[in-house]
């Protein structure tokens, strides 16, 4: 399919922040959009054409999630804020686990073009962020790695398991890392 035809596209976590904002963008560009979270946006309804309610921790769920799709942009965690995110290692941990193994699994399964995982600035050193006045972050400054615990090793993690999808798999993908992100329809 040509990169500038409509798509089908699905965004994983659609219901949360930027998930909600990306189907918006999605669909003023003119693709067609499947929406998939475990709950419905907090302040609007979705634009998406298909919004679908599914636990993403199963197989199952994800396999439907991408099925006919083009695109997957997979904002899908477990995310709670910084507090939440800094005493919930463990399930934290476990439930983003299952949410990126099985998505790019059943990616790849569906014959998806092309694969984008959403990251966090938590794959980073603390202690390269505890200065306000901090110079900006590079790609390089990941490794040695440590990061923030359970959720920031979760996302370094699957960050490598996307590279390896795309070196063994042949699965196009790419990865960015999001660093405070807020605006309209945002939670604190």
């Amino acid at each position: 399919m040509a990169s500038n035809a409509k798509r089908r596209v699905v965004v994983t976590g659609a219901g949360g922040f930027i998930g909600h904002h990306l189907v918006q963008s999605l669909k003023s560009m003119g693709h067609w959009v499947r929406g998939v979270d475990i709950k419905i946006p907090d302040f609007e309804p979705s634009q998406a054409d298909d919004f679908v309610l599914a636990d993403l921790r199963h197989f199952e769920s994800c396999s439907r999630a991408v099925s006919g799709m083009d695109d997957v942009y997979n904002l899908a965690a477990d995310m709670g804020g910084i507090g939440y995110i800094t005493t919930n290692h463990a399930i934290l941990t476990r439930n983003n686990s299952l949410i990126n193994n099985h998505m790019l699994e059943a990616s790849r399964l569906a014959g998806v073009d092309r694969y984008l995982y959403t990251s966090s600035a938590c794959v980073y050193p603390s202690f390269l962020q505890d200065d306000a006045d901090v110079t900006p972050l590079r790609e390089e400054q990941a490794v040695p790695a440590d990061p923030e615990k359970g959720y920031g090793w979760e996302k370094l993690f699957a960050e490598q398991l996307t590279t390896y999808y795309h070196e063994e798999c042949g699965l196009d993908v790419r990865i960015v890392r999001f660093h405070n992100i807020y605006g309209p329809w945002g939670t604190y």
